[in-house]
């Protein structure tokens, strides 16, 4: 494909996607009926695509409409490339601009990347400055980390045999286990240092929560909502023998006895814990908004509501609920939200609601230019069982 084949593909798949369908199915299904395109194709159609969805209001503006088109358009204008250089109309190109096309807005400044009742929740929450931090990082790609597992290697042999199959890297300086990926992102699942459990993908605020988890050798960690094991593994890597992962869907953690295979650990997967009681930690990772990893899944800004930030809220007690009952010693609670409904309002209403427990620690993690955001609370257990 031609560069600008490839913008005209990622028109017709924003089209699709603006209208409601999702952006995975839309870029599979793109995929299989152009089987013409390569794997290179694939991927520059999904960078425009993403992008656009992560910079939705700003491409808008400077697109003129809020259409595959117009987002196109705004991107070339943001990247100073002459919109009349791709919308050619010769071959594969997008038909060339219209009248009311070809003349750029004048605007004195660009609308924030998010919806207004997000922008507005930001501010009040976190600051102007702050805010303002964060939905600009939302326009960007997010960077893809490594976890170095300590118990097989070091960082410089990792970055020796990443190195080696084309991969670069730079460490991460708020976190010692992890590495950002600088090129060669793509090669990743093929590497031998993946393939041989000397790394696993891991963002590194997860990485550094899970390394500030008041962990003991002897602990029996039980990781509550487990998905596809990926904190199971980084606390493994911390030398603790014993952990045992559930999840309330069986299938989210299917991958984690290869995963644990190939990282050289032992994890219990636990679809029922119907009488087990053992446990001295128990994590949970809740379900949430995940507004913290919104560069990853930038549809998921424009789709949450106010009723669902209320249903996560509610979810997440549950969860805290049923979780708290296993934990003999330490109960963690994790999310990848911003939002002090999910983050803060939730130690509040543990506090409040289990007075068994008392607050240990709690830690944001900003969005930043290494990690997502994220955030932390550890509560120990102040009466026996």
């Amino acid at each position: 494909m031609t560069p600008v084949a490839r913008y005209a593909a990622a028109i017709d798949v924003l089209d699709n996607i603006l209208v409601g369908a999702s952006a995975e199915q839309c870029l599979t299904t793109w995929g299989r009926k152009n089987r013409y395109a390569g794997s290179k194709d694939r991927a520059a159609v999904r960078d425009i695509v993403f992008r656009a969805l992560r910079c939705k209001n700003s491409f808008a503006a400077l697109g003129g409409s809020a259409t595959g088109r117009g987002l196109v358009l705004g991107s070339l204008r943001t990247d100073d490339i002459a919109p009349e250089t791709v919308f050619t109309g010769q071959g594969y190109a997008p038909t060339p601009l219209d009248p009311e096309e070809q003349t750029a807005p004048q605007l004195q400044q660009l609308p924030p990347d998010a919806p207004d009742w997000i922008v507005d929740k930001l501010h009040a929450q976190l600051g102007q400055a702050a805010a303002d931090a964060a939905l600009t990082l939302f326009r960007d790609r997010a960077p893809i980390s490594l976890r170095i597992n300590t118990s097989k290697t070091t960082v410089a042999e990792a970055q020796d045999s990443l190195l080696h199959d084309g991969i670069t890297t730079q460490s991460a300086a708020d976190c010692a286990t992890a590495l950002i990926v600088t090129d060669g992102e793509r090669r990743i699942r093929n590497a031998t240092a993946y393939q041989t459990g000397l790394v696993e993908l891991q963002d590194c605020s997860s990485q550094q929560a899970c390394l500030e988890l008041q962990l003991r050798p002897d602990d029996h960690v039980l990781d509550y909502c487990a998905g596809g094991g990926g904190k199971s593994l980084a606390i493994t890597a911390r030398g603790v023998r014993k952990i045992s992962a559930h999840d309330v869907s069986a299938d989210r953690m299917r991958d984690i006895p290869d995963r644990a295979s190939r990282a050289g650990a032992q994890i219990e997967v636990l679809p029922d814990l119907t009488g087990r009681t053992e446990f001295d930690v128990v994590l949970v990772d809740a379900p949430c908004s995940g507004s913290g990893t919104w560069r990853r899944t930038p549809q998921a800004k424009w789709a949450l509501t106010p009723d669902d930030l209320a249903a996560y809220q509610q979810l997440q007690r549950t969860c805290l609920t049923q979780a708290a009952g296993y934990a003999n010693r330490l109960l963690a609670y994790a999310t990848c939200s911003v939002f002090e409904e999910e983050n803060e309002e939730q130690v509040a209403w543990v506090l409040q609601n289990f007075p068994q427990f008392g607050l240990v620690s709690k830690t944001r993690y900003p969005i930043s230019m290494s990690g997502d955001g994220f955030f932390l609370a550890q509560f120990e257990r102040k009466m026996p069982v």
